[in-house]
């Protein structure tokens, strides 16, 4: 009996001997599973986000390219249609602009008017709190001697200096400034297009910013005719300003993705997003802003904004849709993935 109860000590002694010098098991502790469980998580969820864009970011890719396809195919009807790519108004066919600081009724006007003044289109100037009546635009491509007299006998009143003015614009010189600003746009975008070759000296790269801008301006311009928007000289100089809006962004991303390594592709591509989205939002709100104040009493500056913030929300979807999905094809394809 007193041996079974030594050598139940003894093993006693050596088991608790045993336990003393094993090191301490960590799963005992639950800081470092949790720990190692949270970044299990966000490992997950972050290979999730990173899986739906590789996944769906090639067919992506169909929705601008039908977008686009329709707006070549819209172009090219509306050329055979009307002979020109936009809607001109006077200051681009030649006409003549009468301007009177007074309140008169603009949809009986128009009624009794359009019989005897070719081409005629009247937009009223109105106070922006009030909503006050000022003065009346009226645009028709008569004569300005046989237009005013027209609308002396309509309003039974001279129209002077100081009720009204008149501005007269040769068709001649309109058709002329419309084909020099037309080759300006041309060149400025030939000249950006080898600007962005410089920079990158690479063939896909180059060629997604491009289309990218190329975008933008034709689906801006196809949603103005699309509108009806008869287009002035003030209106081809805001496609001038939107080339330079659209490709900032582009080169923006196609910075960051190709001439940066560190984080993964998609990690570059948010960090792009992040501060590209941010910019182009605070144009869009600039813009906007702008857009509401001056459409109570400039036509032009109206006409110039509209068609900046219509080209911003396109800039938007070819940027973060188009540019995106090829540039990050062709690196998948460059690294072998």
């Amino acid at each position: 009996m007193g041996s079974i109860v030594v050598v139940s000590l003894a093993s006693t002694i050596l088991l608790f001997e045993v336990f003393l010098k094993r090191p301490i098991d960590p799963g005992s502790n639950p800081g470092p599973r949790i720990a190692k469980f949270k970044q299990n998580m966000e490992e997950h969820t972050e290979q999730r986000k990173k899986h739906w864009h590789d996944r769906y970011y090639k067919l992506l890719l169909l929705i601008p390219a039908i977008l686009l396809m329709f707006s070549l195919v819209y172009m090219v009807v509306f050329y055979q249609t009307n002979g020109d790519f936009i809607y001109k108004d006077i200051s681009l066919t030649g006409g003549t602009t009468i301007t009177i600081y007074e309140k008169i009724d603009i949809d009986k006007l128009e009624r009794e008017l359009s019989g005897e003044l070719n081409d005629l289109n009247i937009r009223e100037i109105y106070d922006l709190i009030t909503g006050e009546q000022k003065s009346i635009i009226i645009e028709t491509k008569t004569g300005a001697a046989e237009t005013k007299e027209v609308l002396e006998d309509y309003l039974d009143y001279e129209l002077t200096g100081e009720n009204s003015s008149v501005e007269f614009t040769g068709s001649i010189f309109s058709e002329n400034f419309y084909k020099q600003l037309l080759i300006a746009i041309l060149i400025a975008f030939v000249f950006m297009a080898i600007v962005v070759f410089i920079i990158f000296r690479t063939f896909v790269p180059s060629m997604a910013v491009i289309i990218s801008a190329f975008a933008d301006i034709l689906m801006t311009l196809v949603l103005v005719n699309i509108l009806g928007l008869k287009m002035s000289l003030g209106g081809i100089i805001a496609f001038l300003m939107l080339i330079g809006y659209s490709v900032d962004t582009d080169i923006l991303l196609t910075t960051r993705l190709l001439k940066r390594r560190e984080g993964s592709v998609n990690q570059r591509i948010l960090g792009a997003f992040k501060t590209g989205i941010t910019m182009t939002l605070t144009s869009l709100f600039a813009m906007g802003l702008a857009l509401i104040v001056v459409s109570s009493f400039s036509v032009v500056l109206t006409q110039i904004f509209t068609i900046i913030v219509i080209g911003l929300g396109f800039d938007i979807f070819n940027t973060w849709i188009t540019n995106v999905s090829i540039i990050k094809w062709y690196i998948k394809k460059k690294q072998g993935v």
